[in-house]
């Protein structure tokens, strides 16, 4: 039994032999395909460390921007606005206009209840056509006096009439200048009554007092409105008027920049609502007060060219020039930080970073503005670019943004 046990723990060649040669392939084929594998991951950098860069980002500048004094914010004022209200009180009948409307000097906007406006002036009227009846019939009467006190005179004088006829028609022909007289008095006194009936229903129509634009509505139809507003749910304007030809931008200097704006000095305008629009401005007045509590003084700049995107209480900001902006210079440029731009190959070329990596690209560049220099094309606005690129950088090279690191550090 120990034999046979013994006979076990034999070591038994055929079991240790070495791997078939198909197996030797297999290993050898698998390491040549890692070999490869590094040696092309290699070669495109994967191994290679990243280099640290500072990036900058290409941008729009507009040439006033290079000569600008100061900067100032402020809002966009109509300077002639109106609460348009009745000057008597009343229902509102009926309103002709909303939010947005376009109105001239005169337009009814709005009627108050006037029936009983338009009785008193139809009564008025009536009067006056009866005292005007008056007058013709006492003119005509004294017409026919004139011409009896004329005969009886004529008679008189021959002695062929007696003194009391000549006395009765004398009467009669005074009476007659009297009751002309009377009649053109009521006549007045009618007329006068009539305007002021008219001028009471003319009360009762609530007129544009100028050009412009509704801003907004402040009374609908059925609601009470009184000139005082004092009753219990009474309006007193009816609707907020602006002329839009009047909208300037109002805006508060610093007293320590003061010095460096007068009237008619140029000026742009840009409006938050419209961020890609500069709008030519011109200094319109200087307020002579300051305000103590801010240090400030109010610049009223006008708009040169009307435009009726512009709405009263927009946001805006105020470019005070050093200069006129001149047609050329309206339109924004492509700049970027002349730190940027290196000489390869004898061209200017930017290291545009796409991702982890930067992209070798020519730019064409154009004049200097201010600090940073207009670029022609090769890149464009919003671009990411490497600032003061160092030796070692090539086209696809690995980068990574030193601002990024010390953020996510």
């Amino acid at each position: 039994m120990a034999q046979e046990e013994l006979s076990k723990l034999r070591i038994e060649k055929q079991r240790t032999a070495r791997p078939p040669v198909r197996e030797k392939r297999v290993i050898i084929l698998a390491l040549l395909i890692v070999a490869i594998v590094v040696v092309v991951l290699t070669a495109r950098g994967l191994f290679i460390p990243a280099v640290a860069v500072e990036s900058a980002t290409v941008s729009l500048l507009y040439p006033s921007q290079t000569f600008t004094l100061i900067n100032a914010s402020g809002y966009v004022v109509a300077q002639r606005k109106a609460s348009v209200a009745s000057k008597a009180t009343g229902r509102l009948e009926w309103l002709g206009v909303e939010e947005g409307s376009k109105v001239r000097q005169g337009d009814i906007l709005a009627r108050l209840e006037n029936r009983d406006a338009v009785a008193v002036r139809d009564q008025a009227s009536a009067a006056v056509n009866t005292a005007r009846s008056t007058l013709d019939q006492a003119r005509a009467e004294l017409e026919d006096a004139t011409l009896n006190y004329t005969r009886q005179k004529d008679l008189l004088a021959q002695g062929i009439t007696a003194r009391a006829e000549f006395d009765v028609a004398e009467a009669r022909y005074r009476r007659s200048l009297a009751v002309v007289s009377s009649a053109t008095s009521s006549i007045s006194g009618a007329e006068a009554s009539l305007r002021g009936a008219e001028v009471a229903l003319e009360y009762t129509l609530i007129r544009a007092p100028f050009d412009g634009v509704v801003l907004t509505k402040n009374a609908d139809m059925g609601d009470i409105v009184t000139p005082l507003g004092a009753a219990a749910n009474a309006k007193a304007a009816v609707v907020t008027l602006a002329d839009m030809d009047s909208l300037m931008v109002e805006t508060d200097v610093s007293e320590a920049n003061l010095a460096k704006v007068h009237v008619g000095r140029p000026c742009e305008i840009l409006l938050d609502s419209f961020p890609d629009t500069r709008f030519r401005g011109m200094v319109h007045s200087i307020v002579p007060t300051a305000d103590r509590s801010k240090a400030t003084v109010m610049v009223k700049v006008r708009f040169v060219d009307k435009d009726r995107r512009v709405l009263p209480e927009m946001s805006a900001k105020v470019a005070f020039l050093d200069r006129p902006v001149t047609p050329e210079e309206q339109k924004p440029r492509t700049v970027l930080v002349p730190a940027a731009i290196v000489t390869r190959n004898g061209g200017s070329v930017v290291f545009k970073i796409v991702g982890s990596r930067v992209l070798v690209t020519t730019v064409r560049l154009g004049s200097r503005l201010g600090d940073m220099r207009e670029v022609i094309s090769g890149v464009n606005a919003g671009d990411k670019i490497v600032l003061k690129p160092p030796d070692k950088l090539r086209n696809d090279s690995k980068i990574k943004d030193k601002a990024e690191s010390r953020k996510s550090g």
